[in-house]
């Protein structure tokens, strides 16, 4: 059913726009350039390097989990366990195979050198679910972790946090990491 216009309204639409030019071109508007997408880091692979590549018989884990990197000072370190540096990422692993769970962790800390994130939380869990009641994932995160060079040290969380559950990461800085080279 089409409206019929009246002739006042026509009229009044003929008055508004009687000074407006057709436009000569034909083409849509120019679109705005957006700016290109920032590529998503590589995972960062752990070390090929048997000679220093630790074995993960030589880590034992213990109920709290506590690591540091020579050069750690002791009060980034308390803090640390304290949960005093704010968390900027986490991740859940908890319930995932560990083939799965390490290839979520380096997509994980992969993220956190993109993000700049200074300080992460891995939960891992408990355990409480696994054969022999043994907590697996606890065990490869805690080897996991020490193959990193980007990561500082890590300990288990407070309470709130997850408790021995979960882990702090201490993250190397990207910025400082890029001016020394990348080493230790």
């Amino acid at each position: 059913m089409k409206k019929h216009i009246q002739e006042t309204d026509l009229e009044l639409f003929r008055e508004q726009v009687q000074d407006v030019q057709p436009i000569q071109s034909e083409q849509a508007d120019p679109y705005r350039v957006k700016p290109r997408p920032v590529p998503r880091p590589k995972p960062i692979e752990t070390p090929e390097d048997e000679t220093e590549q630790l074995s993960e018989a030589e880590v034992e884990t213990h109920d709290y989990l506590l690591f540091s990197r020579p050069g750690i000072q002791r009060r980034v370190l308390a803090d640390l366990q304290r949960g005093a540096i704010e968390v900027g990422l986490e991740v859940d692993l908890h319930g995932l195979y560990a083939e799965h769970a390490r290839a979520v962790l380096a997509e994980f800390l992969a993220e956190c050198a993109h993000r700049r994130v200074r300080c992460a939380r891995i939960i891992h869990g408990k355990g409480y679910r696994s054969s022999g009641k043994q907590p697996v994932l606890k065990q490869k995160v805690n080897y996991w972790l020490r193959l990193y060079d980007q990561v500082l040290a890590f300990c288990s969380a407070t309470r709130r946090d997850g408790g021995t559950g979960a882990v702090y990461v201490l993250l190397r800085n990207p910025s400082k990491a890029k001016r020394t080279g990348g080493g230790r």
